[in-house]
């Protein structure tokens, strides 16, 4: 014990204190290795959206495996399973037509649609495209591109002044700020803007009425690409009985980053998927793009990724991540009357944070949440987050908002 390097972690603290250790997890609750009993308030890592443990799961990634795990997918090289689930998602998709790329998560998907928007703009003669705008708050991941991009500027201290060239940031919530910012620098020298249609890790914060549809016109009237980080909204999350945020609000993205719930997290997994009007000048012969990943399109995964799709779908989960919208917002709403709670983020899918007025108590909240057999997070700046599993009942969100209650109660 004392090798693994955790992340995003005090490392002295860990070693001191011990690892918790997560050794099993059924439905909507995890197990410490002491058999001590959870419930996932956080569905993993905004991931687990049909559960833990689901053998059926289990068992399709095991037949994949003992058949062929994976072999590249550059060239013209493929699987089946990679070839049905890049239809399937296609099918899904935003706006019709659109092409998948997979990688091996998203980081790896906002590192990709980074490449290709610059990429693209050079095949149709503007190179001078080339910057890539982000919002305050935002996470798009923790490769290069993403950290330079994302609007938490605690994860981008100790890299030097800048990562990345070519980046801007600009507010979360007001769109005349990316407005003012295109004007001042010039969409003649902007690729694209990026865009979390609910901010996650940055403290989970939900879009303004009407914010994302007058961004995304803002980019259309300008010639910037637009691009939606569904990491965190995609696959059901977002609610609307829809299977993406960019489809209920009708944003129709030139490009969308997607990961976690494509797999419900049993094997890792991201994909990019590009509008017809980017992917185009690589699809009429002759123009390479230079990028891929070993593990993009992983047999396995794409299997993992096919059964998943089909168990949201029998079983209905698009309407249960619609009715989690009005559970969690009628039972941690409350929360707010607490002197401990400055607010509570809630009523726009599957997502809720209760934002403590203390925000440096955070950690401390996680865990007392532990003592109440809660398996929790912070994120952000002392926001609770909350991102159950769609097969999560309306009865264990009102447990769920006791067990809140009480442990913020002793902070």
């Amino acid at each position: 014990m004392g090798s693994l390097w955790h992340g995003f972690a005090d490392m002295g603290a860990v070693t001191e204190s011990g690892p918790f250790v997560i050794a099993r997890g059924e439905g909507t609750r995890v197990y410490d290795d002491k058999g001590n009993e959870y419930i996932d308030a956080t569905a993993g890592l905004w991931f687990a959206n049909i559960g833990h443990g689901r053998q059926e799961m289990a068992d399709a990634v095991a037949k994949q495996l003992s058949t062929i795990a994976h072999f590249s997918n550059f060239g013209d090289l493929a699987s089946d399973a990679t070839i049905e689930l890049a239809e399937r998602i296609a099918a899904m998709a935003p706006v019709p037509g659109s092409k998948v790329l997979f990688t091996s998560g998203g980081s790896d998907a906002i590192e990709s649609a980074v490449k290709l928007s610059r990429r693209y703009w050079v095949e149709q003669g503007q190179p001078s495209k080339k910057i890539v705008v982000g919002r305050s708050k935002a996470y798009h991941g923790m490769h290069v591109a993403g950290t330079s991009l994302a609007g938490i500027p605690a994860n981008g201290d100790g890299y030097g002044a800048e990562m990345m060239p070519d980046t801007g940031t600009v507010d979360w919530d007001d769109a005349k700020s990316l407005l003012g910012y295109i004007e001042r620098v010039g969409a003649e020298n902007i690729a694209a803007f990026f865009a979390e249609p609910i901010i996650g890790a940055g403290g989970v914060y939900l879009p303004p009425d009407g914010y994302l549809r007058e961004v995304r016109e803002i980019c259309r009237d300008h010639d910037v690409l637009f691009v939606a980080d569904e990491v965190v909204t995609g696959f059901g999350r977002i609610g609307g009985n829809e299977w993406f945020a960019s489809s209920r609000f009708d944003l129709e993205p030139d490009m969308m980053t997607t990961a976690k719930g494509l797999t419900s997290g049993y094997v890792p997994m991201g994909a990019l998927i590009v509008a017809p009007k980017v992917a185009e000048p690589f699809f009429g012969g002759g123009v390479w793009w230079r990028h891929g990943y070993t593990y993009g399109g992983h047999s396995a995964a794409a299997v993992a990724a096919l059964t998943n799709i089909d168990i949201i779908e029998r079983e209905g989960l698009l309407d249960e991540a619609n009715r989690l919208e009005s559970d969690l917002a009628a039972a941690f709403s409350p929360l707010a009357e607490m002197d401990q709670v400055s607010e509570v983020r809630t009523g726009l899918g599957a997502v809720t944070a209760v934002q403590l007025a203390d925000g440096a108590k955070g950690p401390a909240a996680v865990l007392k949440l532990r003592e109440y057999g809660v398996c929790g997070r912070a994120a952000g700046v002392g926001a609770l987050q909350l991102s159950p599993s769609f097969t999560m009942t309306t009865e264990e969100v009102g447990e769920l908002a006791d067990r809140f209650a009480k442990a913020v109660q002793e902070l």
